[in-house]
């Protein structure tokens, strides 16, 4: 089954927490701290492969989920490390978080995380000092990252064939690759994108994608609808197929420039190669009078009139879209090269600010509420150090000044539960 689009849910592993234990030996009356770290959570890590290509097994296993840290022991002992999810994707899989790309994976074998696992807790250990030699203090683990993840397969391909149903588009491709798409006289015998390659010349290659058949209306979802247009949108060219035998071929060529304007992204804007299909056996005649017919709309004025069955043509199209594709290629070299990174400014992690609500106030900021997060919060040593690193970063000042009852209770972000009293 073809499926070019899921949602999942992707949870990376928790940290482990850290632990408060002392050395306890015989002979040993007073064993320093030894309580261990714990471990990082394992990452979720999406991988490109040719080897699939289809997101169809996201359809049954909606739940991502990587390994937690263990905690820390005693002995000093770190826990161990959660491992990692590796999951295969196609290539030319885009990962969306609340309508946001946040990768594209388009090379074989890429690696992108996708989800960050959370740091381990420290354990009393950590906290030795001259000054504080015993102290009772551990970190919680921090969570990991959890978010509903959008994906969507955008085939990667040099051309895309477009075309009315039945216009020969299948029939191309079984004939130039070893591609063995459904082939049959009735429209909509594609209901799948199917992928060839087809050999130009010697090392000279051209990836295909057949596209569904499109219709009057498929860019707002009449028939197969635009779900397919998707693949379109990272080909090189377009070659667009027009059946030599229709009655009206400038109103076909019109009705599918139309649905590739009327697409989210104006595909029409894309080069094209215009091509009238299946002219084995037909009177010249008849074929150069459906060029002109053709000619009067077509924008470069240029047809190209090929037979899949009997070869006819067919090496002229492919030449011309090998060398439309080649000067694409160079021109992304060109810009890759002389494109700068763009440096954006990212939000200080000490940078904080404090919201009042009736008889809450609610802090929020990078660092501060990833500390809160690592706090255990029963513990009396560890609300004490929150409470010191809330006086450094200058928080308690800010609480003072805005003269909170003392009653108020303190939450650090907006979701969280745990709170220390004012």
């Amino acid at each position: 089954m073809f499926v070019d689009s899921a949602k999942v849910e992707v949870k990376a592993g928790d940290g482990g927490n850290g632990i408060v234990s002392f050395r306890r030996e015989r002979y040993i009356s007073k064993g320093g701290p030894d309580g261990g770290d714990g471990g990082d959570g394992g990452d979720v890590v999406f991988v490109a492969s040719f080897n699939n290509n289809t997101l169809a097994n996201f359809r049954h296993n909606k739940e991502l989920k990587a390994q937690n840290g263990k905690n820390g022991a005693k002995a000093n002992r770190h826990g161990k490390s959660g491992e990692d999810l590796e999951v295969s994707v196609p290539v030319g899989t885009q990962v969306k978080i609340a309508g946001k790309l946040v990768a594209d994976l388009t090379n074989d074998g890429q690696k992108e995380v996708i989800a960050k696992g959370g740091k381990g807790g420290f354990g009393n250990a950590h906290f030795t000092s001259s000054v504080r030699q015993a102290p009772k203090i551990a970190e919680k683990g921090d969570p990991g990252e959890e978010f509903e993840a959008e994906l969507e397969l955008k085939i990667i391909a040099d051309v895309g064939l477009v075309g009315l149903p039945n216009a020969g588009k299948s029939t191309f491709l079984s004939k130039v690759s070893a591609a063995k798409p459904k082939i049959a006289n009735y429209p909509f015998t594609t209901l799948n994108p199917h992928l060839g390659v087809a050999k130009v010349a010697k090392n000279k290659e051209l990836l295909i994608a057949d596209i569904p058949g499109l219709i009057d209306g498929a860019s707002t979802g009449k028939g197969l609808g635009d779900e397919f247009l998707r693949h379109v949108e990272r080909t090189k060219v377009i070659l667009h197929m027009i059946d030599v035998y229709s009655e009206d071929v400038s109103r076909d060529y019109k009705v599918i420039q139309k649905e590739l304007k009327n697409y989210k992204i104006d595909l029409s804007k894309k080069l094209q190669v215009v091509a009238l299909s299946k002219i084995e056996g037909l009177d010249k005649d008849i074929v150069e009078d459906q060029i002109k017919n053709l000619k009067k709309v077509v924008k470069n004025n240029q047809v190209y009139p090929f037979s899949s069955l009997s070869g006819e043509g067919r090496d002229d199209v492919l030449y011309k879209l090998f060398d439309i594709v080649k000067k694409q290629e160079s021109k992304v070299e060109k810009t890759e090269k002389s494109s700068l990174p763009v440096i954006t400014a990212k939000d200080s992690p000490e940078k904080w600010s404090v919201n009042l609500k009736k008889n809450k106030v609610i802090i929020t900021g990078q660092k501060i509420e990833r500390f809160a997060n690592r706090t255990d919060f029963e513990s009396e040593d560890g609300v004490r150090r929150l409470r010191d690193i809330m006086h450094k970063m200058g928080i308690l000042k800010e609480l003072e000044s805005k003269n909170i009852d003392l009653e108020t209770k303190i939450y650090f972000g907006e979701n969280r539960e745990d709170y220390i009293e004012y």
